[in-house]
C-alpha cells in the first residue's frame, strides 16, 4: 500500500525521484499511465495488467467503449527505476498530466498506487477531499 504525499521536481529529462517510502512495493518493473484525475499514476506491473485485462474484459462485455481502453492502453509505458530511485515520464504523458520540465511535482501514495500531480491541480484535489472529509463528519 502507498501513502503520503512528497514535493519532487521533475528534471529536464523527464525523471523525478520516487520517495524511497513509495519504492519498495513496486518491484522491478512498473507502469506509468494517464490517470483518471488528469495526473500519471505509477502502478507495480502485476497490479497494472491485472486492471488491464479487467478493463479489456468490461470492453468485451461493453461495458466500457474500445476507446477508453485504447486511450488507456495508448499512454502506458513499462519502466524500471534507476539507481537513484528515478522513473522517466514521456512526454505525451507529461503533457496530459500539465507537468513540466525542472519545475515542482507532488508525489502521492494513493493507496494501491503512486500518483504524479502537478502542484496546483493536486492543490484543488486536496482540497476537495478535505471539504468532503470535514462535510462527512459534520
Amino acid at each position: 500500500m502507498f501513502f503520503g504525499v512528497y514535493e519532487r521536481q521533475l528534471d529536464d529529462r523527464g525523471r523525478v525521484a520516487l520517495p524511497a517510502a513509495l519504492r519498495d512495493e513496486l518491484g522491478e518493473h512498473c507502469y506509468l499511465y494517464f490517470g483518471d484525475d488528469a495526473c500519471v499514476n505509477v502502478q507495480p506491473a502485476e497490479t497494472f495488467e491485472r486492471r488491464a485485462e479487467e478493463l479489456a474484459d468490461k470492453v468485451e462485455r461493453g461495458d466500457v467503449s474500445r476507446d477508453r481502453l485504447r486511450a488507456f492502453s495508448a499512454t502506458a509505458s513499462r519502466v524500471s527505476l534507476d539507481k537513484q530511485g528515478r522513473v522517466t515520464i514521456d512526454q505525451r504523458l507529461r503533457e496530459l498530466a500539465g507537468l513540466a520540465p525542472q519545475a515542482p511535482v507532488m508525489v502521492l501514495g494513493s493507496v494501491r498506487h503512486i500518483e504524479i500531480w502537478e502542484p496546483g491541480a493536486y492543490r484543488a484535489s486536496e482540497a476537495a477531499g478535505q471539504a468532503e472529509i470535514a462535510g462527512a463528519s459534520a
